[in-house]
C-alpha cells in the first residue's frame, strides 16, 4: 500500500513540476522518506528538519533538500510525541511521564524540564514566546509558559483529535488524522481560515519553513512538502455530473377563471462552481427572455384564460457538472472597504424592504460584531460568526425582514441570508444572494425545499460565498466550512441583490396571475435529479 501511494505521489509531483497541473494550497511539491518507522513530531530549525520517532526513541536531523539524516540524538523519554524548535532548544513531549524537555542539540543536554499540563498531548510548537500543545483528550489547544508549564490560554481545537501543530509567524496549523485534514487558524480566537486534505492517511507532525508546510505521515512513511499560498484563489474538485428537471406547476381549481398568468424561471449559467453542459431547455418554449435589474436572466411564460381545473406545467431541463468549490482567502491579502470598486459599492450597499439597514437591531448587531475592524475579510467573517451565534435554523415558513429574524433568533436559510446581507451592507461591505436547487441525499433525488445563501465582495478575491445557516456546530472547522466553500450538491440558478421585478424576493421561479370571481390557485415546484457519470475532475484558479 505504501509503495503504491509513493508511486502515485511521484506521478503527481512530476505533473505539478511540469506544469500539467497547477498547484494549490495543500498540494504536495516534494516528499522524502522518514528516518524510522514510527514518526511523530516534526519541526524546522531554519535549515534542517527534525523528526522524533516513537519506536526508536530518537530525534533525527534531516536535510530537507536531499532527505538524508545528518545527525541524531536520543529522546529524553520513551513515548515522544510533539517536537518544536525555539531558536536555541528542541522541545519534545514525553507522553508517558507527562513532561516536556528542552534539549540543547549541540551538547545533547536536557537544559529544561517542565510538567505537561494536558493529559493526552500530541502536537507541540513555539510561537516566539510560548509553547503550544495540542490536547487529544479534551480536544483543545493550550498556550503554555516554557518556564513552568503554566497555561496562558486555551481554546477549542478545530475538530476532535488534534495532532500535528506548527506556527508560521501569524497562524497556527493543526492536523487531524481522523478527518485527514490540515487547518490554518488564528491564535487569538481559533477561527479556522483555510483548510485542506492532508497528503496521507495518518497525518502526524507539522513544520513550517518560512514558505511551505511539511507534514510527516505515519502510514506512508513519508515527509511531504506542501504548498501554502501560490496565488490560487479557489479549487474545483469532486465533480458531479447531473441532469435535473425543475417543474413549476400552476393549478386552477376554480370555480372562476385565471385571466392572465405569467411564470418566470431563472436561467442558470456557468459559474465558478458549475459548468452547464449543452443548452438549457424549457418546456414549453418561453414567450420571451428578460433580464432584471440585478442582471439575472429569466425565461418568461405567458398564459391567458385558464378555466377551472386547468393545469399549466412549465419546466427547465439542464445538464451540469457541479464542483466542490473551495476558496483560499488569506485575510492579510484582502484590502479595506475603500478598495472595493465604486460600481459594486453603489449597487450592493443599497437598502431594501427585507434588510432595513437603519433599524436599531441591525445597527446594534453591526456595532457588536464589527467594532473598529477595517479589514474587509474580518468584517464579513465577524458578521458571519455573529449571525451564527444569534440565529438558530428553523424552517417555519415565511420570509420575515432581517430585524425581525435577528430579534427573534430563528430563521430559514433565506432569513439567515437577509440578516447577513443587512448587517454586511450596514457595515459598508457589499453583499448579495444566490439561490439554488439542491441534491438531497442520493445523487438521484428530489428537492422541493431548495437553498439560498449570501455572497460578499472581498477586494483581490471578488464574490465569496458565505452561508451562516449551515454553521451550527461547536467545532470551529465545521462553523468555517460554509465561509468560502460551496458543495458539489448545489446548482445555482439565481443571483440578486434584493427585490426583482420578475422573481420578486424569490429564487428559481416566480408566478403572477389575475383572476375573476372566487378562484383557488395552487402552485407546486420541485427539482428531480439524475446522475450522469461519476468524475474526479479538478480545476484550480
Amino acid at each position: 500500500m505504501r509503495k503504491a501511494f509513493a508511486v502515485l505521489l511521484i506521478a503527481v509531483f512530476i505533473a505539478v513540476a511540469s506544469g500539467s497541473l497547477s498547484a494549490a494550497p495543500g498540494d504536495t511539491v516534494k516528499s522524502i522518506a522518514i528516518p524510522y518507522t514510527c514518526p511523530q513530531g516534526l519541526t524546522y530549525d531554519g535549515e534542517y528538519l527534525w523528526n522524533v520517532d516513537r519506536k526508536s526513541d530518537m530525534i533525527y536531523k534531516i536535510n530537507p533538500q536531499a532527505g538524508e539524516v545528518v545527525d541524531s540524538l536520543p529522546s529524553p523519554g520513551y513515548v515522544p510525541r510533539g517536537l518544536t524548535w525555539d531558536g536555541q532548544r528542541l522541545w519534545v513531549i514525553d507522553a508517558e511521564e507527562g513532561l516536556i524537555f528542552g534539549i540543547n542539540p549541540k551538547t545533547r543536554i536536557v537544559e529544561k524540564t517542565i510538567y505537561c499540563p494536558v493529559s493526552k498531548p500530541f502536537g507541540l510548537t513555539w510561537d516566539g514566546e510560548y509553547l503550544w500543545i495540542a490536547d487529544d483528550s479534551e480536544d483543545k489547544l493550550s498556550r503554555i509558559s516554557p518556564e513552568d508549564g503554566t497555561t496562558i490560554q486555551s481554546m477549542a481545537a478545530p475538530t476532535t483529535h488534534p495532532g500535528g501543530l506548527t506556527f508560521d509567524g501569524k497562524y497556527l496549523w493543526v492536523s487531524d488524522r481522523y478527518k485527514n485534514m490540515i487547518y490554518m487558524l488564528t491564535p487569538d480566537r481559533g477561527d479556522v481560515i483555510i483548510y485542506f486534505e492532508a497528503p496521507g492517511p495518518h497525518s502526524c507532525g507539522l513544520a513550517y519553513d518560512g514558505a511551505n508546510l511539511w507534514n510527516v505521515d505515519y502510514e506512508t512513511d513519508l515527509i511531504y512538502k506542501l504548498v501554502v499560498d501560490d496565488g490560487t484563489k479557489f479549487t474545483r474538485r469532486n465533480a458531479k455530473h447531473e441532469k435535473v428537471e425543475f417543474l413549476h406547476q400552476v393549478r386552477n381549481y376554480g370555480p372562476g377563471p385565471v385571466k392572465e398568468l405569467d411564470v418566470y424561471l431563472a436561467v442558470p449559467e456557468n459559474l465558478n462552481n458549475q459548468d452547464i453542459v449543452g443548452d438549457v431547455v424549457f418546456t414549453p418554449e418561453p414567450t420571451d427572455y428578460l433580464t432584471d435589474k440585478w442582471g439575472q436572466k429569466v425565461a418568461h411564460f405567458q398564459f391567458d384564460n385558464l378555466s377551472a381545473t386547468r393545469f399549466v406545467d412549465v419546466s427547465l431541463h439542464i445538464e451540469a457538472k457541479l464542483y466542490d468549490t473551495r476558496y483560499y482567502i488569506f485575510p492579510e491579502n484582502v484590502g479595506s472597504l475603500s478598495d472595493i470598486p465604486r460600481e459594486i459599492r453603489e449597487k450592493y450597499l443599497v437598502d431594501d424592504a427585507k434588510f432595513s439597514l437603519s433599524n436599531e437591531a441591525i445597527q446594534k448587531g453591526v456595532k457588536e460584531a464589527v467594532g473598529e475592524e477595517t479589514n474587509a475579510y474580518w468584517i464579513g467573517r465577524n458578521i458571519y460568526e455573529y449571525v451564527m451565534k444569534h440565529v438558530r435554523y428553523e424552517l417555519a415558513g415565511g420570509w420575515d425582514i432581517a430585524p425581525t429574524v435577528l430579534s427573534r433568533g430563528t430563521g430559514s436559510c433565506s432569513e439567515f441570508t437577509f440578516v447577513f446581507i443587512a448587517m454586511c451592507r450596514a457595515a459598508g461591505l457589499p453583499a448579495r444572494y444566490v439561490g439554488s436547487l439542491a441534491i438531497r441525499g442520493d445523487d438521484a433525488s428530489w428537492d422541493d425545499v431548495f437553498h439560498r445563501w449570501a455572497e460578499i465582495y472581498l477586494p483581490n478575491y471578488g464574490w465569496i460565498p458565505a452561508d451562516p445557516s449551515r454553521g451550527d456546530s461547536e467545532w470551529p472547522a465545521e462553523r468555517a466550512d460554509s465561509f468560502g466553500h460551496i458543495s458539489n450538491r448545489l446548482l445555482i440558478t439565481t443571483g440578486g441583490g434584493g427585490g426583482s421585478e420578475y422573481l420578486e424576493w424569490g429564487y428559481n421561479d416566480n408566478e403572477r396571475w389575475t383572476s375573476e370571481g372566487r378562484t383557488k390557485v395552487v402552485v407546486e415546484n420541485f427539482a428531480e435529479w439524475s446522475p450522469v457519470v461519476s468524475s474526479s475532475e479538478t480545476t484550480d484558479q
